[in-house]
């Protein structure tokens, strides 16, 4: 039997059957990292299930560069099947080695589903600044992947002679299962797409990958967003297809790609306030609306001199004075409760609670209850 090391058997493995897949080029990522470890100076068949399970701890207890954490169960769990299918095809293509080690090794335990909804303020926050950000570019693909729940690869991959503005149809001859796929665009999307400048043919966008992803870790840093990634869009834009209730899971899966319907269940999480007003059925739907409507508003609380000044976030000039916190809070509960009433009575639709963007200190917020006032009302926290 022919000895060779694992780092040269990966190496093969790369050019022979890794670059003929898809995920090339994250497969060549897992392989160069195998190669590195201790693993690679070894050769194939004297490598055993003590050697894996070694490399498996090691890596569990490794930590991400780029995050500064641990690195996730799912990271190893795809390196080691990756080596699980290099040493199938040496033990029985190449003649490598005789068995494959991996099989009798405990794989990490999948990692709980991810559930990251996308909040109506962190929205807000991103489109500001894609807005403001020098390459209109930015703005188009977080558009287009909050409304179109494509895949950040099929994003980048848009080809103008695939987009049917007319229609609102783009076409992805090449998605991640394998097959082609055709995607509605709202009108929120195909409006993003003609900031662009429409033309005929070629790349709808000059980012790459890397580029995205260097581009929006540092965005949400300085957002101050965290646990944010670009793939939550696609979540987020599902799960908004799934609560638009317009649609059934068939429907959903063909706009989304997802061949598995199980699969797709992991996306499509509802947001449990949407879930509340389902509960109790048709009973009650004014006292619904009404409860609706009369909700507590953050407001920033500050001490001018001899007065209070409380001052509710999430309205644009909504703000009351007075010489103790007491009747501060008083004021101010009257106040919300009044614009409230009248932005109902004007057919409006009052702002949700905690979308403002400034950024204030815990010590000089408090929360404004429209229905609660004298001595129920909460205290204030104010900084001396």
């Amino acid at each position: 039997m022919r000895k060779i090391t694992l780092a040269k058997a990966l190496e093969r493995y790369r050019r022979e059957i890794s670059i003929l897949k898809r995920s090339y080029a994250s497969e060549k990522f897992r392989l160069e990292q195998l190669a590195r470890s201790f693993l690679g100076d070894k050769n194939v068949d004297d490598i055993t299930s003590v050697d894996i399970a070694t490399y498996r701890d090691a890596r569990l207890a490794g930590v991400n560069s780029k995050t500064g954490k641990l690195l996730s169960t799912s990271t190893v769990r795809l390196e080691m099947s990756v080596l699980s299918n290099v040493f199938d095809i040496c033990r029985i293509e190449w003649g490598y080695c005789k068995s494959n080690p991996t099989v009798n090794v405990r794989k990490p335990k999948v990692a709980p589903a991810r559930i990251r909804r996308l909040s109506a303020r962190e929205e807000r926050l991103i489109m500001r600044y894609t807005n403001a950000h020098p390459n209109i570019e930015l703005q188009v693909i977080v558009t287009l992947a909050i409304e179109s729940a494509m895949r950040q690869g099929e994003i980048l991959s848009l080809k103008w002679e695939n987009i049917n503005l007319r229609t609102r149809i783009a076409h992805l001859p090449e998605t991640k299962n394998g097959t082609a796929r055709d995607v509605p665009l709202s009108l929120r999307a195909r409006d993003a797409l003609l900031q662009l400048g429409v033309r005929t043919k070629g790349s709808v966008f000059t980012y790459t990958s890397a580029g995205i992803k260097s581009t929006w870790r540092y965005m949400t840093t300085a957002l101050e967003i965290e646990d944010l990634h670009f793939h939550d869009l696609r979540h987020e834009a599902i799960s908004r297809l799934a609560e638009m209730g317009s649609f059934d899971l068939l429907e959903i899966s063909a706009i989304s790609g997802h061949k598995s319907l199980t699969m797709l269940k992991r996306y499509t999480h509802h947001q449990t306030s949407k879930l509340v007003r389902k509960i109790d059925g048709p009973i009650n739907r004014q006292q619904q609306a009404l409860s609706q409507l009369l909700v507590p508003y953050p407001a920033s609380v500050k001490k001018d001199a001899e007065t209070f000044v409380v001052r509710i976030l999430d309205f644009d000039n909504l703000q009351v004075r007075a010489k103790s916190a007491e009747e501060a809070a008083a004021l101010a509960s009257d106040a919300l409760l009044r614009r409230l009433c009248t932005l109902r009575m004007q057919g409006k639709k009052p702002p949700l609670p905690d979308q403002y963007l400034e950024t204030i200190s815990d010590e000089d917020l408090m929360m404004v209850n429209p229905v609660v006032v004298g001595e129920e009302e909460a205290e204030l926290s104010l900084a001396t």
